[in-house]
C-alpha cells in the first residue's frame, strides 16, 4: 500500500468516526431530560419532552386513526393508586425555572391553553417512569402529583376527555397542559396545535390530607344561582397564580380556582369557592385573612 493510499483511508476513517459520533450525540440535543434538572432529582424523574430544540407543535402518526377509531378510544379510568415513586420530586428546576408540585389535587380547577404531543415522544419514558403512548389518553402538568385523573373540557367547543396525568410540562410560554395526540384528536385540537381549555381533576391522589374542624366548607350550588368566591390573588403569569393555589391548598380543602382572562390584559384569579351566599363566602374570607393568605375579597359571577 502505497503512503498516499494510506493517509487516504487514515482520513477517510477519521471522517467516519467524527459523523459517528455526531449522529450518537444529536438524541441529546433533541430530549433534554436530566440535564435540565437539580443534581438532586433520581435519574429517572425526567422531564422527556421539552427542549428549545424542539418545534412547539409535535408530530402526528404516519398512519392517524380513522374517526371511527378515534371515537372508539377510551378515556382514561379513573382508579385509586399511590403516588408515583418518580416524578413528584419538588421543587425541581428546568432551565433554570423552578416549579413546585401540589401536595394535593383534590378539587384542582384550572383554564389556561394547552398544546399537545406526538410522534415524536413515542415509546419514551414519561416523568412517572411510564412510556409514553401517544394513541393513550394522558397529559402533562407541570404541577399536579403524578399520577392524577383530570377531564379535560376544550372551551371552543365544549368536547372533553378524561386524561391520565402521568408526565411533566409543557414549559414554553403560559400553557398549562400538553395532551397526548389521541387526547389531543378526540379535543379536536390537532389542527389549530393550542386550545383553551379547563382542567378538573375527577379523581385526585391525595400525599396529604389537611383539614380543620374551624374551616368553613363550600355549600351545593344551585343551577343558575350567582356564585360567590373569596379572590386571594391575581397574577399576569401562571406560575405565580399556580404557586399561590399551592400554598392555599395546605390551609383549606376547599376548591381552590385558577380563573383565566385576557382582556384588556392575561390574568389569572386564584379564587376560593364557589358559595351560594355572600354569608358563606365573608366567612371563608374572614377565615383566609386570619391565616395570612393575603388580602381576599369576595367576588360574584
Amino acid at each position: 500500500m502505497t503512503s498516499k493510499n494510506l493517509n487516504l483511508r487514515i482520513k477517510k476513517a477519521v471522517f467516519l468516526s467524527v459523523l459517528l459520533s455526531a449522529s450518537m450525540q444529536m438524541p441529546l440535543i433533541a430530549h433534554a431530560s436530566t440535564a435540565s434538572l437539580d443534581a438532586s432529582v433520581d435519574a429517572i424523574d425526567t422531564i422527556t419532552y421539552f427542549s428549545q430544540e424542539l418545534p412547539i407543535v409535535d408530530a402526528a402518526p404516519d398512519v392517524p386513526l380513522t374517526p371511527e377509531q378515534l371515537s372508539q378510544l377510551p378515556d382514561a379510568t379513573p382508579v385509586d393508586e399511590p403516588i408515583s415513586k418518580y416524578g413528584n420530586v419538588s421543587p425541581y428546576r428546568v432551565l433554570g425555572q423552578k416549579y413546585t408540585v401540589l401536595a394535593k389535587s383534590k378539587n384542582f380547577k384550572q383554564a389556561g391553553t394547552a398544546s399537545w404531543y406526538g410522534k415524536q415522544f413515542h415509546g419514551r419514558r414519561t416523568s412517572s417512569g411510564e412510556k409514553f403512548d401517544m394513541f393513550q389518553m394522558t397529559a402533562a402538568h407541570r404541577n399536579l402529583p403524578i399520577p392524577c385523573y383530570a377531564r379535560v373540557t376544550n372551551q371552543e367547543n365544549g368536547k372533553s376527555v378524561i386524561v391520565k396525568v402521568n408526565d411533566r410540562g409543557p414549559f414554553h410560554g403560559n400553557r398549562v397542559m400538553d395532551m397526548s395526540w389521541a387526547a389531543a384528536a378526540k379535543l379536536d385540537m390537532l389542527a389549530k396545535g393550542t386550545a383553551k381549555i379547563s382542567i378538573e381533576v375527577v379523581r385526585g391522589i391525595d400525599k396529604t390530607e389537611i383539614a380543620k374542624n374551624t374551616e368553613p366548607t363550600s355549600t351545593p350550588i344551585k343551577q343558575d344561582a350567582v356564585q360567590f368566591f373569596v379572590q386571594v390573588g391575581a397574577f399576569g403569569a401562571i406560575d405565580n397564580a399556580v404557586s399561590l393555589q399551592n400554598k392555599l391548598a395546605g390551609i383549606v380543602t376547599m376548591p381552590i380556582e385558577i380563573s383565566e382572562a385576557t382582556a384588556p390584559k392575561p390574568v389569572h384569579k386564584v379564587q376560593v369557592g364557589p358559595f351560594n351566599d355572600v354569608a358563606s363566602a365573608e366567612k371563608a374570607r374572614s377565615y383566609l385573612a386570619q391565616m395570612s393568605a393575603g388580602t381576599p375579597i369576595i367576588v360574584k359571577r
